[in-house]
């Protein structure tokens, strides 16, 4: 090796070394930077707990009073299984209502559900979501998307085809029954879903019927088959039989069972998912309010406490700031 490959490789070498050096200098510079910075703000947290500790009080206070003074109300969830319509137009042609609720239009809303209007004052608001199911089979529901932020693309957790949630605000819980029969009525009654439904069951007739005829002809086949290749297993003389070269019989059980499978699947869609929607899990009786003390507590708890935080941070660099205002 040549003297100026020599002095190349200790140069390199020299350079990675104090490379590293200042990384591991650096790293501890932030490091010290930090524990500096989380040791004043524990200190400062500590000198000041009676302001940060009274906007807590504060926060809890007006929480208990937001409580009793508002007007309560409760949320319950319906699950739907759509039988004709995809959840893709379900699901905005049930949001309609919440877009009525948005705009304050309760005489639309008394039109639309076939309510009177001083019930439909005690409902709050409707909305449906979609719900998330585990698995390509999609029948393992998992969570409702309520803040609608589902990812579309996820082969994991995926939307389900079949089934929708409703869920309702609501003042009264007594008018939760009245509520879900006419969301039911108010499905029902769009002329394009009944015809599409009719346009299912008429379809579901006929392949019923053709699945009849061809499990019949497959089962005549079946016993002509195995008829035919028993009787040429017999010689001709003597009645001996003929294991040399013996045929196997072709009995057609699969194809009958798997047209027994398609024609159940029917019948159950034929007799038990017959309307455009049907419940799967009514609306449940709320065990308590939804605006309860949690309800205001984890917004105004922390809006108190971060506000008293700034201002007590603003007051102790008041001198600094008003250096920077005076400069600037």
């Amino acid at each position: 090796m040549t003297e100026s490959s020599q002095n190349k490789t200790s140069t390199d070498e020299i350079d990675l070394f104090d490379l590293f050096r200042r990384m591991g200098r650096t790293i501890s510079h932030w490091a010290s930077a930090l524990g500096r910075s989380l040791l004043i703000s524990v200190v400062f947290l500590l000198r000041r707990w009676i302001p940060l500790g009274l906007s807590l009080v504060a926060g809890v206070g007006l929480s208990l009073y937001m409580k009793l003074t508002s007007e309560s109300f409760y949320t319950s969830d319906m699950i739907l299984r759509g039988n004709a319509i995809p959840n893709a137009e379900m699901i905005p042609y049930i949001n309609k209502l919440h877009n009525f609720f948005n705009e304050k239009n309760r005489p639309v809303l008394a039109n639309e559900l076939f309510l009177e209007p001083n019930v439909v004052k005690n409902i709050i608001d409707i909305n449906a979501f979609w719900i998330i199911g585990r698995g390509k089979d999609r029948v393992v529901p998992t969570e409702v998307d309520y803040v609608n932020s589902h990812y579309v693309y996820d082969t994991v957790n995926i939307r389900m085809l079949d089934r929708l949630d409703i869920r309702v605000k609501i003042k009264s819980t007594q008018e939760l029954t009245l509520l879900q029969n006419a969301i039911i009525l108010y499905i029902n009654k769009d002329s394009l879903f009944q015809q599409k439904n009719r346009l299912r069951l008429r379809q579901n007739k006929e392949l019923l019927s053709r699945l009849d005829y061809d499990i019949l002809q497959l089962d005549s086949l079946q016993k002509v088959k195995y008829f035919e290749e028993t009787r040429s297993r017999h010689s001709s003389n003597g009645g001996q039989m003929i294991f040399l070269q013996e045929q196997k019989t072709q009995l057609v059980y699969t194809d009958i069972y798997n047209l027994y499978a398609r024609k159940q699947s029917l019948e159950i869609d034929r007799d038990l998912y017959k309307d455009i929607v049907t419940v799967i899990s009514d609306f449940d009786l709320p065990a308590k309010r939804e605006n309860g003390g949690l309800y205001y507590g984890k917004h105004y708890i922390p809006l108190f406490f971060v506000i008293t935080l700034l201002l007590l941070i603003i007051l102790a660099n008041r001198k600094k700031l008003k250096e920077v205002y005076n400069k600037y």
